[in-house]
């Protein structure tokens, strides 16, 4: 437990605690959120000694949830860990649909000798569990496992396959360890007897039945209340603050709605004229009572950090643009505790361009061609057309053509490899791409392709023991949102159009009405075509851990390197793709 909790110390400075049962041993480190006093220490026990929890996370209505066990328990603490602690001994596994938060935990019952965890609806706080016959091991990430499991690490030829061929990660519950997996969103497991078992609490396609928004007044409200609850804190509050609409929302009503009070913002700037600049957008709240910070990610800073980089994420990932978040991080480490973030939005409010070739899809499929030529006409106008029929296209057709259609991907891996493990991608295309309507690519974004964003950032601001929250996932707003009808998200050749028209008056226009979508990007196009970089990039191909690596076309990757050394190609995605994997294996399996 010492090992595990030593691990992980950046997560929970604050604070740590150890309990231990014969063969039973929980442990927690501590960042400490609400009520800082060590009436919050964890392990914390009920007053009768018999149930003993950890938890990770926040549940923001634990002051409404206290009043009403306040009838029957009494509370040592002011901490919403005491609330979900009592909340399980008052209602068992039906409290957690009561929760609205972020959350991981696990109660022990002394008395039955049993465990049960849950983890919160959409996979906000992570889980991880090493199981075998006789040993669970479970911790918030994944480094702490590895210290304590037996033997050593092997790699899931299935998170690699998906990774390179679909530049997808954290789709279910494996990860790039065989031996290690994670609790789902939205379950709770129980270990009782020896006996383990998961059971699905939360399901969003359920859930989302008859609650939309009826105007963009009521989404205001709702956004506003959802800000509201996740300012609750005993520490500062910052805002992550890129200039995208969403982020900016958020921004735009804390000061609309608390003008007297001051509140950090963190932002990632870069030089004027880079693509990845959104500074004339940022620079919209100059003036305003935010006290506004800057970090300029560059390419000399991700050498320098990788090695801390790599560990932090403990998988790999398909891009630089998490680096942005790790610097903006690290930055709001100097003034805040908490963070609010904008993620969230895109994925219920058809952020992304592929969004709209669903709609189309939606559209041509129940033959609604007057507003189908309609949204034509409108992207026509906005010059995002080509994207969303190119989206189009590719969503229309079957499983195996699109597999096809991703030659450019393919040719970069093992043939014998991508011969034994295609399977595991044709899977993934069919959960993800086979959709009838808007609705349900929307669900099968949540199911499979946006977790993955959460977990980046816990473990960026984690790292940094700075815990991020996020008012766009609020489950009422997610499921209002997601029951609304197609053209309240998607209108006129607009995303987020519900979003936009109740931010009218709060938001600046300049804002509100741009269509350029960056999010957390980063310049790495230029970045990898720097000479260190280019230097460090060459060694790797040549070295024999490369050339004998069984997943990659070595000449393939080398050739796509050099054109883009040329500039014929942009494709530091990729490279960049190969060279964190070719590292995460030097670390953790060779």
């Amino acid at each position: 437990l010492y090992q595990m909790m030593n691990t992980m110390k950046h997560r929970g400075p604050d604070d740590e605690g150890y309990f231990i049962d014969d063969t039973v041993g929980l442990a927690m480190v501590r960042l400490s959120i609400i009520d800082l006093s060590q009436a919050g220490h964890q392990p914390m026990f009920s007053s009768d000694g018999r149930y003993c929890i950890v938890f990770n996370g926040e549940v923001y209505n634990y002051i409404e949830l206290r009043e009403t066990l306040k009838r029957k328990y009494i509370f040592k603490s002011e901490t919403d860990t005491e609330v979900v602690l009592y909340s399980y001994i008052e209602w068992g596994e039906q409290c957690l649909a009561k929760f609205n938060g972020m959350f991981a935990f696990t109660i022990y019952d002394t008395a039955t000798k049993s465990l049960f965890g849950a983890r919160d609806r959409f996979g906000i706080k992570p889980f991880y569990f090493h199981k075998s016959s006789h040993q669970f091991i479970f911790a918030s990430d994944i480094p702490p496992l590895l210290k304590v499991m037996p033997g050593k690490p092997t790699v899931n030829d299935a998170a690699v396959m998906n990774y390179l061929m679909l530049n997808r990660t954290n789709y279910s519950e494996e990860t790039f360890f065989k031996e290690i997996i994670k609790l789902s969103p939205g379950s709770f497991f129980t270990l009782n007897n020896l006996v383990f078992k998961v059971k699905r609490w939360y399901d969003l396609r359920v859930s989302s039945s008859g609650k939309s928004f009826k105007s963009s007044e009521e989404y205001y409200n709702s956004l506003k209340k959802s800000v509201q609850l996740q300012l609750r804190s005993d520490v500062p509050v910052g805002i992550c603050l890129s200039g995208g609409l969403d982020s900016s929302a958020i921004a735009s009503i804390i000061l609309k709605e608390y003008p007297h009070t001051e509140f950090h913002s963190y932002s990632a700037v870069y030089n004027p004229g880079d693509k990845a600049d959104e500074q004339e957008f940022i620079k919209e709240y100059e003036g305003t009572q935010l006290k506004m910070h800057y970090t300029s990610p560059n390419h000399e800073g991700l050498l320098d950090d990788l090695d801390q980089y790599i560990e932090m994420l403990s998988e790999p990932v398909p891009g630089t643009s998490e680096y942005a978040e790790f610097k903006v991080m690290q930055l709001a480490q100097q003034h805040s505790t908490v963070i609010l973030n904008g993620q969230g939005a895109d994925e219920v409010l058809g952020g992304y361009e592929y969004f709209y070739g669903a709609y189309l899809k939606e559209l041509l499929f129940k033959f609604k061609i007057r507003k189908l030529i309609h949204e034509v006409n409108s992207l026509k106008k906005h010059h995002t057309l080509k994207k969303s029929l190119k989206y189009l296209l590719f969503f229309m057709l079957p499983s195996r053509l699109k597999m096809i259609m991703l030659k450019d991907r393919r040719h970069l891996i093992n043939k014998h490899f991508y011969k034994q493990n295609c399977s595991y991608s044709l899977k993934l295309i069919k959960q993800l791409y086979n959709f009838p309507t808007l609705k349900d690519y929307f669900f099968n974004h949540f199911a499979y392709k946006f977790e993955h964003h959460l977990l980046w950032a816990d473990k960026s601001g984690m790292r940094f023991s700075v815990e991020t929250r996020f008012p766009f996932l609020d489950h009422n707003l997610i499921e209002s949102t997601l029951d609304c009808a197609p053209d309240m998200i998607l209108k006129n050749g607009w995303t987020k159009h519900i979003l936009r028209e109740a931010m009218t008056g709060v938001l600046p226009e300049k804002i509100r009405t741009r269509k350029s979508k960056i999010g957390f990007e980063t310049p790495e196009h230029d970045w990898i075509r720097q000479a260190h970089y280019v230097k460090f990039i060459k060694e790797i191909f040549q070295s024999a851990s490369f050339k004998n690596r069984k997943y990659f076309n070595q000449d393939n990757i080398k050739a796509l390197y050099q054109k883009h050394l040329d500039g014929t190609v942009n494709e530091a995605n990729t490279i960049w793709k190969i060279i964190h994997l070719e590292l995460w294996f030097r670390k953790y399996i060779d």
